[in-house]
């Protein structure tokens, strides 16, 4: 199958190297010219992932148009505010039977729609789905064992987790669109959460605590969506939201570490160099909690720390300080 994956990320690149190792053909967008050229040229991603040698297959561009016209499958690996303009670029240049999966994570800021909300207004009506799950694009690059789960109408999403399962990937499939992009989008608030309260070291027992309720604050509001419930108990909920709290490859979760240990969030992002999306997705997942009249304790904490300048022992003492109740309340 020829495919094409929009961004040249570290998620954008191993996606694109494990459909080049299951044996399609798959053009790599990236917006820099020069970097799509070096990419070519070395056959591996300097930027990110600068150690996994390119599959044949797998060939880099910094054209859009060049990269969707002959794909059956467009993968979007882009930060999540770029998801609509992406899309609606390249959307001109797509097959009329092209499938779109979106492979970003999070919330749109200015309309509080999921990943596969704005894929699908923006995909000019071609059945979209949605991949997520536990996977740090280094292991996912390196071969490593991982496991995810493709979500959207039942055909589609059988055929997208077909075309990317193989090798040391295992792929599921789900029709709950809406517990996958939930799940996938508010573990990473929750992993800043963790990860301050790791840099203040508040110790495991606390660390266990924030996932666990993170978890149940999560399923609150995907269920009060439509989700079902048993889908946050899996790849992308739970699965997703421990590899994402506790693995030190994760973006978010050393967001909140430099956090607890007193940084400042505009040095962290810079030193980072690349997206973290918690950082966005919090003050977005407050609002599409205050929408469905779902409480999300920790998401607020943490949005107050990051917009507001709620320090990190406030913000354990407002969670802390909070009127006892049933658990499943």
């Amino acid at each position: 199958m020829a495919c094409a994956v929009l961004g040249g990320g570290s998620f954008g690149t191993a996606l694109a190297v494990q459909l080049a190792s299951v044996g399609h053909t798959v053009r790599l967008w990236e917006r820099h010219p020069a970097r799509a050229e070096e990419m070519n040229r070395t056959r591996r991603n300097p930027r990110y992932l600068r150690e996994v040698a390119w599959p044949e297959p797998l060939v880099a561009t910094a054209s859009l148009d060049e990269a969707v016209r002959e794909a059956a499958l467009v993968v979007v690996a882009v930060p999540s505010h770029a998801v609509r303009a992406v899309l609606t670029a390249a959307v001109g240049s797509m097959r009329p039977d092209a499938g779109v999966c979106c492979a970003s994570k999070g919330l749109e800021e200015s309309t509080l729609e999921t990943m596969s909300e704005v894929a699908r207004a923006a995909g000019g009506g071609r059945p979209v789905t949605v991949l997520s799950g536990p996977s740090f694009a280094a292991e996912l690059a390196r071969g490593l064992p991982t496991t995810v789960v493709v979500a959207g109408p039942p055909e589609p999403a059988a055929r997208v987790a077909d075309t990317f399962h193989g090798g040391a990937l295992r792929v599921y499939h789900t029709d709950d669109t809406v517990g996958v992009c939930v799940g996938g989008s508010l573990k990473n608030v929750i992993a800043i959460a963790t990860g301050i309260s790791d840099g203040l070291g508040l110790g495991l027992n606390a660390r266990a605590a924030l996932i666990t309720r993170g978890l149940a604050e999560i399923t609150r509001l995907a269920v009060a969506m439509g989700a079902d419930p048993l889908t946050l108990a899996g790849l992308a909920g739970m699965g997703d939201l421990v590899l994402t709290c506790t693995g030190d490859l994760s973006r978010n979760r050393r967001v909140g570490l430099a956090l607890g240990q007193g940084r400042t969030l505009e040095d962290i992002l810079e030193e980072l160099g690349e997206t973290a999306e918690g950082v966005r997705t919090a003050g977005t997942a407050v609002a599409l909690g205050r929408r469905h009249g779902v409480e999300l304790p920790i998401a607020e904490v943490v949005h107050a720390m990051l917009s507001d300048g709620l320090s990190a022992k406030e913000g354990l003492g407002r969670l802390m300080g909070r009127d006892r109740k049933h658990e499943r309340a």
